[in-house]
């Protein structure tokens, strides 16, 4: 099943209303998931959880077997922005270069160009990132961290908002490299895109059989404005959080450190992580203060690629959701 990220069932926060301008933000990204939805049918949760991140400046790695519309919502989601995207197929002879780019030589001018690779975007659309050797996967990691590239002695910034979405298939794994820990750390969610529902599979098949064509996406049109976006984002940065939530973001992740199935808990930075998400979905859902129950709605998507289990847990069949779901029930949450 998909992620059960929807604004629209989010219990309300016991907090002041957001400002009007603020209000008209919110409803600005929500066209965002209006207008995806005309394209992407069952992966409402998907949809929102690439929201959050772009408000909270994050990226997201999309895991699900093929033909499950990981790369659709995706392409989709950056039309309904407006935002330019690339798509990147990962394969095992795929260079650094090729990625960030590189120099290259002007016999004209008889010196050395860079020549921006596809990372040069708003959105990069990974398509499975793990079939890349990991050199190749580290060049993402100055790109996702710093928002700029290094090249020749020279830092060339990204464009922003700037958003890594990199899919993967955890059914498959010959011809496959593991993601390395650095590198899932950099990824604010790590969204599992699971089978639609048998209604929204039907739905799928009457639009195609209506002649809907995933690769032209002519019936979606941007909704919003880049500086509609940076404002949403800034909007969202603003939220206010209590001391109270803020030791209840520690507790939890001082519990899966101590949790007998986990070999390595969640670090601050995966704690900084969740605060910035959770920020951004109370936003998304009309509150200027984050609450235990904005926290607990991101905690899984937030942390469960940044657990790593002990092997005797794995060979059991522990999963990261049920030691975070277990860590939720014994923290003690903030009245």
């Amino acid at each position: 099943m998909t992620e059960s990220l929807d604004p629209g069932t989010a219990a309300p926060a016991e907090s002041a209303p957001l400002p009007d301008a603020d209000l008209a933000l919110r409803a600005a990204m929500h066209r965002v998931r209006t207008e995806v939805e005309k394209a992407v049918v069952g992966q409402s949760g998907t949809v929102t959880g690439l929201l959050v991140s772009m408000l909270a400046r994050g990226h997201v790695l999309l895991e699900g077997v093929p033909g499950v519309a990981k790369t659709l919502v995706v392409r989709s989601f950056a039309r309904a922005l407006g935002l330019d995207t690339k798509r990147v197929q990962f394969t095992p002879d795929l260079m650094p270069g090729d990625v960030t780019g590189s120099l290259v030589y002007d016999a004209r001018s008889g010196e050395f160009d860079f020549r921006p690779g596809p990372v040069f975007t708003h959105i990069l659309l990974a398509d499975e990132i793990n079939r890349t050797p990991p050199k190749t996967q580290a060049a993402l990691l100055e790109a996702m961290e710093e928002r700029q590239i290094s090249s020749d002695g020279e830092s060339r910034p990204l464009p922003d908002p700037f958003l890594v979405a990199a899919t993967q298939n955890p059914i498959e794994h010959e011809g496959t490299y593991s993601l390395p820990e650095a590198q899932l750390d950099r990824f604010l969610m790590k969204l599992v895109v699971g089978m639609p529902e048998r209604d929204a599979e039907v739905a799928v098949l009457r639009r195609h059989a209506d002649g809907f064509s995933p690769r032209q996406l002519t019936d979606l049109e941007s909704v919003v404005t880049l500086d509609e976006i940076r404002a949403a984002q800034e909007a969202a940065d603003r939220v206010e959080v209590t001391d109270d939530v803020l030791g209840y973001v520690v507790d939890l992740a001082r519990a899966t450190r101590q949790s007998p199935s986990v070999q390595l808990g969640a670090s601050p930075r995966a704690s900084t992580g969740l605060l910035a998400a959770a920020k951004a979905w109370a936003w998304l859902n009309g509150s200027s203060a984050v609450t235990p129950d904005h926290v607990q709605t991101m905690l899984m998507p937030v942390w469960r690629h940044r657990l790593q289990l002990r092997p005797d847990a794995e060979m059991e069949g522990v999963s990261a959701d049920a030691v975070l779901s277990s860590v939720v029930q014994q923290t003690r949450v903030p009245i």
